[in-house]
């Protein structure tokens, strides 16, 4: 089937839209409100572009890890025990696994926190009752992937339904969000929440899920045959997704600041956050805000066990019910979140770690990522990466790891 017609295309295009939105749940998990949040109330306007930088990485790098799936038809994690000697391998997927452990501690945190806000059960309860979502993922697994996407793609509408009111109420300045989004500001303060919200958002273990999807597309590769139109499908998904997601982080830092920086209120916590937007947006912004903190620590919870599970099976060639795997991690990070939260550990401040430790592991994921699609024997020579392409890996590469290294430089006290 070498010609389809445009309208075949837009069938096809449409059966295979879905991978970008159910990535894209990771790029507006509680951890990044928690890194947007602290960046608007903290530093105003002066952080979007770091949300804009670090989206435009996260759209580029899941692009990557979508073609090297199409193409190889084996997912990020499966080529590194493919290519990789038994000790690399070994290191990396411990690598992931630490990643999956520090995204699910911002979703106890991120839920608990939700839950405390519209039902008022303390944060104590409510990191145990996060726990409970395994049974919701029990029950989506048995009616297969795509009812597992439509409900994440739902989640995920609504969270941007619940900003959009949030933006509307906060009136924020758009002179100012014009400027900010392009022209960089960064200082020694502000370091720690800028890493954080690149961890937050360009996400490890999204990448290595996308890389895996792609596989329950296979009868739609069947059809059309030629991987390329397939990666040219992938890559329009991808960027209408992680736009979309963008938008929805950058909305998140737009009503902080517009909120919060510019009446000089210092936000301690997510829940400080939501006290203070009701008395001066009124109660429907409270709701809203809950309510999508709510699904975002639900849908990014399954996205996260998703992606354990393709980490696990793909690194060890071993199969894992998607239940067992969410009762082991859950069981490794509900325990120190629960005993964080007794002690009094700051919401806010659990979240930011959290992201930070992304940020860190990002290398070790992208690196693979990139050396693989560059391969012409890994790819082939019509899909491994042109020079523009490997240019652009580099760049991206080199900035994450520029600001790890200034993470840690200015985090021990030394001075450049």
């Amino acid at each position: 089937m070498s010609e389809i017609s445009g309208r075949q295309k837009t069938l096809y295009f449409l059966k295979f839209i879905g991978l970008g939105l159910v990535v894209g749940v990771a790029y507006v998990d509680p951890g990044n409100w928690g890194t947007d949040i602290a960046a608007g109330s903290k530093f105003g306007y002066s952080l979007l572009w770091v949300v804009v930088m670090s989206n435009l990485i996260g759209i580029f790098m899941q692009y990557l890890s979508s073609k090297l799936g199409i193409a190889t038809g084996m997912s990020l994690s499966e080529n590194c025990r493919e290519n990789f000697s038994k000790h690399k391998t070994i290191g990396l997927w411990i690598s992931a696994e630490i990643a999956v452990i520090a995204t699910d501690l911002a979703e106890v945190v991120g839920a608990a926190i939700a839950i405390f806000l519209l039902f008022k059960i303390p944060l104590i309860y409510g990191a145990m009752l996060a726990s409970l979502d395994t049974l919701l993922i029990l029950g989506l697994e048995k009616f297969g992937m795509r009812k597992i996407e439509a409900v994440i793609i739902g989640m995920m509408v609504l969270i941007g339904c619940a900003y959009l009111i949030e933006i509307n109420l906060a009136q924020p300045d758009w002179n100012q969000i014009a400027y900010h989004a392009v022209v960089p500001s960064l200082n020694h303060n502000s370091l720690i929440i800028a890493v954080g919200i690149l961890g937050a958002t360009v996400m490890p273990h999204a990448i290595f899920l996308h890389s895996a999807m792609t596989k329950t597309r296979k009868t739609i590769f069947d059809v059309l045959k030629t991987p390329k139109r397939i990666i040219r499908f992938s890559l329009m998904d991808t960027v209408v997704a992680l736009v979309f997601a963008g938008l929805i982080n950058g909305a998140i830092l737009v009503m902080s600041a517009a909120t919060f920086y510019q009446k000089n209120l210092a936000i301690e916590s997510i829940q400080t956050a939501y006290q203070t937007l009701s008395p001066l947006l009124g109660n429907v912004s409270g709701l809203a805000f809950g309510v999508a903190l709510l699904a975002s620590g639900i849908a990014s919870s399954v996205v996260a066990t998703l992606s354990g599970q393709v980490i696990f099976e793909g690194f060890t060639k071993l199969r894992t019910n998607l239940w067992k795997r969410r009762l082991v991690i859950r069981s490794i990070t509900v325990v120190p979140a629960v005993i964080a939260l007794y002690y009094g550990a700051n919401t806010l401040d659990l979240l930011v770690i959290s992201q930070v430790i992304l940020s860190l592991q990002l290398p070790f994921t992208i690196i693979p990522l990139v050396y693989f699609t560059n391969n012409k024997k890994i790819m082939g020579a019509d899909y491994s990466n042109r020079i523009l392409t490997k240019t652009l890996a580099i760049i991206c590469i080199g900035v994450i790891i520029i600001l790890n290294v200034l993470l840690v430089i200015f985090q021990f006290g030394l001075k450049l």
